[in-house]
């Protein structure tokens, strides 16, 4: 369910690359312009700052960003967060949550995309909207149920493909409670990848095989549309 999809591709391409290099700029203008522009005081900022620097994004294009976003620069650009849902193929739920400038270019190309799927079928109802905190801790075997009981989480999953010496788990949380979840984790230990308000399907679609296939290869070619921000599909 939600974006685990993601975490089954193997490889990067360089263009692939510098697609999510650019959508980590983005969420850094739009956190700069939601919130502080001080990492320190605003923790989506902070979040978003320690992503890229994660994905080697370097300190001048972050500062830019943030002076972008925050309108202290002689350049502002106002995005606006746009959500689009459907049907993929196989009746997978998909909700597609877009930032862009235009969306008067972003709807029809989004639109294109589901020309597989079903476009503009109402979804919204069978995701819960809650905060996702992604989490590593440098010790294996770490308890995850006692993890996210710790530190005020609802639910808590394993996430994929990580390092046998590791311990790593997605933490849902209540959306108000998703930074005290967060910080929480910090002072157990773990370190924060992501932290983000997404969707979680009440009832997720079991698929294998080549039906998986075509709807990974589906929901791919949403994510790698340069406005689309996210993409969450109710499947397992």
């Amino acid at each position: 369910m939600g974006r685990q999809w993601l975490h089954s591709k193997k490889e990067v391409t360089a263009n692939r690359k510098a697609q999510i290099t650019s959508k980590l700029v983005r969420e850094i203008m739009v956190a700069a312009k939601m919130g502080a522009p001080d990492p320190a005081m605003n923790p989506r900022l902070s979040l978003a700052v320690e992503a890229a620097r994660k994905q080697s994004v370097s300190n001048d294009v972050i500062n830019r960003a943030i002076k972008k976003g925050s309108g202290q620069g002689d350049e502002t650009i106002n995005y606006e967060l746009v959500t689009y849902e459907g049907m993929a193929p196989r009746n997978v739920p998909v909700i597609v949550e877009c930032l862009t400038e235009n969306r008067n270019r972003t709807a029809p190309d989004i639109r294109s995309l589901f020309k597989d799927g079903q476009f503009g079928s109402k979804v919204m109802f069978l995701f819960d909207h809650v905060g996702i905190v992604e989490a590593m801790h440098e010790k294996a075997g770490q308890d995850l149920e006692s993890a996210a009981i710790e530190a005020g989480a609802q639910d808590v999953e394993k996430l994929e493909n990580v390092d046998e010496e590791k311990s790593g788990g997605r933490f849902f949380t209540d959306r108000t409670d998703m930074y005290t979840v967060a910080d929480a984790l910090k002072k157990a230990g773990w370190t924060i990848a992501t932290a983000e308000l997404g969707y979680r399907g009440k009832d997720p679609v079991a698929l294998a095989g080549e039906e998986r296939t075509k709807v990974e290869a589906f929901l791919e070619r949403l994510d790698e549309n340069d406005d689309v921000h996210r993409v969450w599909a109710a499947i397992k």
